[in-house]
């Protein structure tokens, strides 16, 4: 196992909530707060980066590249990395350039990162394009090596909380809930679907390397798509923050937090908070 750089602080913090879970009909919920681990206004994309410039560094890169949507917080959090360990970064991102950037967007250039836009190509053929000699960063930063950041939240977990049932988790590319199954076994994590991938299920299994794996996977609160609000999804992120002073993210922290809503998972929960707050800034007309 490749060693990985420092990059965020550890444990994560994990905060009772009992005001949501009264609320809720829940013995206990706990929040495991990944969006406290301090690079780049946090979030769960610092375990897996810790390895993946881990392996950057071991080759020699001087440049990284990855690519996301516009308001990706992988690219945010890449951009910042690279700033940290003194490498050049190029971000590609999907589309073409808003009039007026905001959200994550403002935080990649303050970063420093270089930031070229897809337009009406595929991710995958802008990102080779620009590639040059950099090293790679897939997307999501999620790949078989970087899962083990997730498995060592899995770890701390045990070490924090005593019981529970479940770890309720938002699920793109798939490598945070893959290292949490790893650890934790796949009846204990509920992956909810928020439409990065077609089939996020089939993702977290190749991370994994098992193709057999029976996982517990929530795709009822994709909505009309990866970037489209709910309501179900703006409900969630008010009672939140109104109960317990917590902010969540419109596309992944608020679609899990839907899902936990709507029931099903368990009595005593521990909610995966894995950052993503800057790209609600970027869409000021989604909250009423």
């Amino acid at each position: 196992m490749i060693t990985a750089v420092p990059l965020g602080t550890w444990p994560t913090p994990v905060e009772e909530a009992p005001r949501l879970a009264a609320r809720l009909g829940l013995a206990a919920l706990w929040f495991k707060r990944d969006d406290l681990c301090g690079l780049g206004a946090g979030g769960n994309k610092v375990r897996k980066l810790e390895f993946l410039l881990a392996e950057a560094v071991a080759a020699g890169a001087r440049t990284v590249i990855t690519s996301g949507g516009p308001q990706s917080n992988h690219a945010r959090l890449t951009a910042a990395a690279a700033a940290r360990l003194g490498l050049r970064c190029v971000l590609v991102l999907a589309g073409d350039p808003p009039a007026t950037p905001g959200g994550n967007l403002l935080l990649d250039r303050l970063a420093g990162a270089d930031v070229r836009w897809a337009g009406g190509r595929p991710l995958a053929a802008a990102v080779e394009q620009e590639r040059g000699d950099a090293f790679v960063i897939p997307f999501g930063g999620s790949s078989p090596v970087s899962i083990e950041g997730y498995a060592r939240c899995g770890r701390e977990l045990r070490e924090q909380v005593a019981d529970f049932d479940a770890v309720v988790v938002p699920l793109g590319s798939g490598g945070t809930m893959a290292g949490l199954v790893r650890e934790l076994g796949p009846s204990r994590v509920v992956g909810v679907d928020v439409g990065a991938l077609p089939d996020p299920a089939g993702a977290v299994r190749g991370l994994l390397g098992d193709e057999s794996l029976d996982l517990r996977v929530d795709r009822g609160q994709v909505g009309a798509g990866y970037a489209a609000m709910t309501d179900a999804v703006r409900q969630a992120l008010e009672l939140t923050a109104r109960l317990e002073g917590v902010f969540l993210d419109p596309t992944y922290t608020g679609r899990a937090m839907a899902s936990l809503i709507a029931g099903g998972h368990g009595s005593r929960v521990v909610f995966l908070h894995s950052g993503g707050l800057p790209a609600l800034f970027a869409h000021p007309e989604w909250i009423r």
